[in-house]
């Protein structure tokens, strides 16, 4: 997380941080994008965990339970998307960056970052860096998923 900071100021990109909103974005993002999903389906694919092992929300991706692109695809969908505000948080962190003019954050800023995940202020679309070399990048878009289902 520092590290992106860093890269945030470098880019002069004005960002607030809360230290403490991170468990509730989690949430708010799994009601977002997994809604379709109950409670059984979110454990057997390892998207929440259990009282011994912390799930990841991407395996709503890798487990190809929602319309995504993915790596170069998802990469391209992010740079072109009109950003204005977004979010930024992490799975295992309680942070989350607010970004008020995201115009300029691409997805070069994020290669070093691992299990992040970036939303707008309404949590129509998502963009999500793993710690898996193999999965991801990913993105997805409520436009996205609903010109997939025609």
């Amino acid at each position: 997380m520092d590290n992106l900071i860093k890269r945030l100021n470098r880019k002069n990109m004005k960002f607030t941080e809360n230290l403490h909103w991170g468990i509730y974005f989690r949430k708010r993002w799994e009601n977002a994008f997994a809604y379709h999903l109950h409670q059984e389906e979110k454990e057997r694919i390892s998207l929440i965990g259990d009282r011994h092992f912390r799930g990841y929300l991407w395996h709503l991706f890798s487990y190809k339970k929602i319309s995504h692109l993915s790596q170069i695809e998802a990469e391209e969908a992010f740079n072109s998307l009109k950003k204005t505000e977004c979010y930024i948080f992490y799975e295992h962190l309680p942070r989350v960056v607010y970004v008020e003019h995201a115009e300029s954050l691409k997805a070069d800023h994020l290669l070093e970052e691992e299990d992040i995940y970036i939303v707008d202020k309404n949590f129509t679309w998502t963009y999500v860096v793993t710690h898996e070399e193999s999965y991801g990048p990913y993105f997805t878009s409520k436009v996205l998923e609903e010109w997939v289902k025609r």
